[in-house]
């Protein structure tokens, strides 16, 4: 399974949010959902840099599938924000479609 923890403050502010482990939906190489939760998390990473100029904490580990991500200069930009809830949107939907089994969405207050 997938499990993506976003870390938000009580007032709903994104502080950051870590990705780990493998889906599991198919083999290696073939799982859509892996491949799924990846092009997401990599792409909204990928746009806060590019697009907000977000500065950001990011830590990797492909063995572990672990993503790390979390925010230098909290609040977020407004614009930030937007992608950061578009990541939930697009996470949530997968969970919705393909199980907890396989992705689980949780939120943490910090």
């Amino acid at each position: 399974m997938t499990k993506i923890t976003f870390h938000k403050t009580r007032a709903g502010e994104y502080r950051g949010f870590i990705c780990s482990g493998h889906a599991g939906y198919a083999d290696y190489g073939s799982d859509i959902v892996c491949a799924s939760i990846s092009a997401l998390v990599i792409n909204t990473i990928n746009s806060l840099q590019e697009i907000t100029g977000e500065e950001m904490a990011v830590e990797s580990d492909e063995e572990t599938g672990t993503i790390r991500c979390f925010f230098v200069n909290p609040p977020l930009k407004e614009t930030s924000r937007a992608l950061m809830d578009s990541l939930v949107l697009g996470l949530s939907q997968i969970e919705k479609q393909y199980g907890k089994k396989h992705c689980k969405l949780t939120f943490e207050e910090v």
